[in-house]
């Protein structure tokens, strides 16, 4: 089980500094909300293809929640005390051309100690559910498999000084070094930002080949790193 206490969440904010930008506080509570199945329909239909390499993708929560509000399946991320920087959207299988594999084998709703597990990290059993009937199934082993893998590339993940990059006129290239410069080995050109309309940071999306080593991003998605991007700073909640 991961769970953070708002003590354990700031002492780890004074050892890390600007760095530490993942769950500046989390506590699970005694109950979570239960999913709703997640599978297959004529618009998202099961495609199983082979893997040509996969996606790593965060969201930037000040921005989720501005935009989503914190009620229903967002009131644990966006409608508590807990607080939240870049949370884990998921791991994504890639397919070798322009389609992806998706929802590979039907499933059962998760178990709450799979849920709990995750829930600092992708603050959502409704999400946790969703990324493992679209994307988990398509790749080897259960469910605590795939949030493994998908940990073992979220946590080690440091952060520049977010609240000192929102107050900059900043394009997506210069994120993308500042991000680079926060973690060595993970290139630039690994990485993707998507935006909204009004161009704040929506998500970060890392590109990975087969062994799940960072890579180079192919054209595709992703904002160019000429555009501005403003980084939403404020409370989790409107």
């Amino acid at each position: 089980m991961r769970t953070i206490s708002s003590a354990v969440a700031t002492a780890a904010m004074l050892l890390a500094g600007p760095a530490f930008a993942q769950a500046q506080s989390c506590a699970v509570p005694a109950k979570i909300q239960r999913p709703r199945p997640d599978l297959p329909t004529t618009a998202e239909p099961t495609r199983v293809l082979p893997i040509g390499g996969y996606t790593l993708a965060l969201t930037w929560s000040p921005g989720y929640c501005r935009a989503n509000g914190g009620k229903g399946d967002n009131k644990f991320q966006c409608g508590g005390p807990n607080r939240f920087g870049f949370t884990l959207h998921g791991l994504w299988p890639d397919g070798v051309g322009k389609s992806w594999p998706q929802y590979c084998t039907r499933t059962t709703i998760l178990p709450d100690a799979v849920i709990r597990a995750n829930l600092c990290a992708t603050p959502s059993a409704q999400l946790i559910q969703h990324e493992w009937a679209k994307h988990g199934t398509c790749m080897p082993g259960n469910a605590e498999d795939y949030f493994a893998k998908a940990r073992r590339l979220y946590d080690p993940l440091r952060y520049p000084d977010m609240d000192a990059l929102s107050r900059r006129t900043l394009t997506v290239g210069q994120f993308k070094v500042q991000m680079a410069a926060a973690n060595p080995g993970i290139p630039a050109s690994a990485m993707r930002v998507t935006l909204t309309r009004q161009n704040w940071l929506d998500e970060l999306w890392f590109c990975l080949d087969t062994r799940l080593r960072y890579a180079r991003c192919k054209p595709g998605a992703g904002a160019p790193d000429a555009a501005l991007v403003k980084i939403w700073r404020g409370g989790a909640r409107r």
